[in-house]
């Protein structure tokens, strides 16, 4: 049964008429592609709340594409022991998620909604079989995950750039990727999930220096800040941007 969540809008997405974030597996999908999906898979869509982790443990045998929402994704590259260094990353709508599990079923990664998610759960053997039989589903894949590891380097992986820069350019791109437009306002874009302590870990940087990059994100230019109305409202696990292209100059990604 197709979930009833008033965040969602759920006949738009599964009838292929919301366009899906540029890069993403669902953004890459050609015409007439994304009903096969459905067909098979569109039934079974569930919506977990926040901090519910997704079924990707090494016995579950199920890839996921997010539908709408935001999940945190974390790897322990050197185990789980107590101070262990760990990778966190952000995933937000269009992407298939445990996508380790079509070559290796016992591959795991913890992934944690940040907010309410909603997923549709696809047989790993199933996905296997339908890539191998519909080679334009596969290359949306391989594109998705080369535009995946490229984000990925530009966000993450670009440790000698300001602080600014950095928190700047992440929640730009989780406003375009897992956020919502205001219904007044909708060039104001709200992001619900992550917490400040979420973007100090995937960025590696301390928890006070996130908060004094959003301080100034928040403050006009005539206060200090850096745009002249600023370009940020925060609260608990919620950020509203509210003028994206001006963060995304601070960011450079203009």
């Amino acid at each position: 049964m197709v979930p009833k969540v008033d965040a969602f809008r759920t006949g738009d997405v599964l009838n292929g008429r919301q366009a899906m974030p540029a890069g993403s597996f669902l953004g890459h999908l050609p015409p007439g592609t994304w009903p096969l999906l459905v067909s098979e898979w569109g039934a079974d869509s569930r919506v977990h709340q926040r901090d519910e982790e997704l079924p990707i443990g090494p016995a579950d045998e199920q890839v996921h594409i997010v539908l709408g929402g935001c999940v945190r994704q974390e790897r322990h590259p050197f185990g789980t022991a107590e101070g262990a260094p760990r990778i966190t990353r952000f995933r937000g709508v269009g992407e298939l998620l445990g996508e380790a599990k079509l070559i290796e079923p016992h591959a795991e990664v913890r992934t944690t909604c940040l907010t309410t998610t909603w997923i549709m759960p696809c047989s790993a053997q199933r996905m296997n079989l339908l890539l191998r039989k519909h080679s334009s589903i596969q290359l949306a894949l391989l594109r998705s995950l080369e535009d995946r590891n490229r984000t990925d380097e530009m966000l993450y992986g670009t440790m000698t750039r300001p602080p600014l820069d950095r928190v700047a350019g992440l929640l730009a791109h989780l406003a375009e990727v897992a956020g919502t437009p205001g219904p007044d306002h909708p060039d104001h874009i709200t992001i619900l999930g992550p917490s400040q302590r979420d973007l100090a870990e995937a960025l590696l940087l301390g928890v006070s220096t996130v908060e004094s990059t959003l301080r100034l994100l928040r403050l006009p230019a005539a206060d200090g800040g850096l745009s002249a109305d600023g370009v940020l409202r925060s609260g608990y696990r919620k950020f509203v941007v509210t003028d994206l292209p001006s963060l995304r100059a601070l960011a450079g990604l203009a």
